[in-house]
């Protein structure tokens, strides 16, 4: 008996789905376990086992489109099986025909089996893989590339990292899960697109994608204005060219991960002084951390010191001179105007101000920071204190939504902290179970990655309650927004 697979349920806030890639195709036979497609949800894109055996008879949802949770996928079932009943929306099989529509069904079924390919081939040649713009946080909506590690015209392998991705939260590292050549780009470096927008197209070489990328342009997404062809070809002289100038000037490009940018600026060590381990030379963290300044040229450090000390000079204005400067918006920055004033504006927002005598906290503390590495700061004895509070006092760890209030009976709080670009909240999880130090040495850590922009996901994600502090700066009181969904 034919069985309905529907897209399923990846996570709890996924709505729909979108099949990033088939690894079955109709008319193969399938094992309970074996993986059917990968689908992209809210939060990442993960492989899809099948729980049934049989035969792979209809596909629903073609690679790189997008349904609400619960629409047909596919069905599985017995080879020959009629499904005409499921696919008209029967939730059984239809009933035995007679012998004489018996033999006109598996003409209709292979001209059904056939004519699917050729739509498939139309769309998408052999081998060839589309790349979209992934969602790597739970509230991204758009992505800007930071840098491609990548070219046109070359080889990647399943694993290797094709470019840098600025998101709402951090710049992350993304990596193909597709082997091939890389046939084409559709988002520039510096360029935002929406996600799901084409960001690549990989497969064999040579292979010709552009009705492809027509079909994504027409669709809205940003993409390159250069042929795909032209740029396969070009790509050896541009390559040539910029080795040329990474070898007669200082102003070469250097390619280097955001962690190891941000490590070197932190110790006053130029990138292109260190050579790269990483991929096509790139500088990863390693390298700045192994790097040893003795081992520097001195002359041409002093040389090469001058560009950035007139960079790092302060501009001059005349008295009585307008003068301004424009700083384009990072993808953070807009993500967090937005949601702020999202919610200002829906959540009602009061405050309540008591003061509280710290004497004994304060004692407490001078007791506690005498055991060898350990120390704990005032804003992790709020934490704390938030922690077993809510504990308390459940319905202030809730949640609004339209038909419920949802009570959160477990404790995740979030701690603001101040990056380069803007604001990130990593979450300590199950924060009322955390010893003062044990939440002291996680703040530390959390935070510290925050400024490197080494967070995942993951670790912003849950929060139940929000601490922000700025007691540190001499700061008696202020009044902060709410971290929605949170409460307070």
């Amino acid at each position: 008996m034919a069985i309905k697979v529907t897209m399923p349920r990846l996570s709890d806030t996924m709505t729909e789905g979108t099949v990033a890639t088939w690894l079955k195709k109709v008319g193969d036979k399938i094992s309970e376990g074996d993986i059917l497609a990968e689908i992209e949800t809210d939060k990442a894109t993960m492989e899809f086992e099948s729980f049934n055996e049989g035969t792979l008879l209809h596909i629903g949802i073609q690679a790189g489109e997008t349904a609400p949770v619960d629409s047909l996928l596919a069905i599985i079932g017995k080879e020959g099986e009629d499904i005409s009943a499921l696919l008209a929306g029967g939730d059984a099989p239809a009933a035995e025909t007679p012998k004489a529509e018996t033999k006109e069904a598996p003409a209709a079924e292979a001209k059904t089996e056939t004519a699917a390919p050729a739509k498939a081939a139309t769309e998408l040649p052999k081998g060839v893989v589309v790349v979209t713009m992934p969602r790597l946080s739970d509230t991204m909506t758009e992505g800007t590339v930071a840098t491609w590690l990548k070219k046109v015209g070359d080889a990647v392998a399943e694993g290797d990292i094709l470019a840098e991705i600025e998101t709402d939260k951090a710049t992350m590292e993304f990596e193909s899960f597709n082997a091939g050549t890389l046939l084409y780009i559709g988002i520039q470096e510096g360029n935002t697109a929406p996600v799901d927008s084409l960001l690549a197209i990989i497969g064999p070489a040579g292979t010709d994608i552009s009705g492809i990328a027509d079909n994504y342009t027409a669709g809205g997404a940003a993409t390159a204005s250069i042929p795909a062809a032209d740029e396969t070809k070009a790509a050896p002289v541009a390559e040539k060219a910029t080795e040329t100038i990474a070898e007669t000037s200082n102003g070469g490009r250097i390619l280097a991960s955001p962690l190891a940018k941000k490590i070197a600026s932190d110790k006053g060590i130029q990138l292109n002084q260190v050579k790269g381990s990483g991929e096509n030379g790139r500088i990863i963290r390693s390298d700045i951390e192994n790097f040893t300044p003795s081992a520097q040229p001195p002359a041409k450090a002093s040389s090469e010191a001058k560009p950035q000390e007139s960079a790092a000079a302060k501009v001059f204005v005349p008295a009585g001179e307008v003068y301004t400067e424009e700083i384009k918006n990072s993808q953070m920055r807009k993500i967090i105007a937005k949601r702020l004033a999202e919610s200002l504006f829906t959540a009602p927002h009061y405050n309540l101000v008591i003061e509280v005598s710290m004497d004994e906290a304060m004692g407490a503390r001078a007791t506690i920071n005498t055991v060898p590495d350990t120390k704990v700061s005032f804003n992790d004895m709020v934490i704390k204190a938030c922690a077993l509070a809510l504990k308390k006092h459940p319905k202030i760890n809730s949640q609004w939504k339209e038909d419920a209030i949802i009570i959160n009976h477990h404790v995740n709080i979030g701690v603001a902290v101040a990056v380069e670009d803007g604001l990130v909240v990593p979450v300590l999880k199950f924060t009322d179970a955390m010893s003062l130090s044990q939440i002291g040495a996680s703040v530390r850590d959390l935070a510290g990655r925050a400024k490197n922009k080494k967070l995942g996901p993951q670790e912003m994600e849950g929060t139940t309650f929000t601490v922000s502090n700025l007691g540190m700066f001499g700061i008696t009181e202020f009044n902060s927004i709410i971290n929605q969904p949170n409460s307070a």
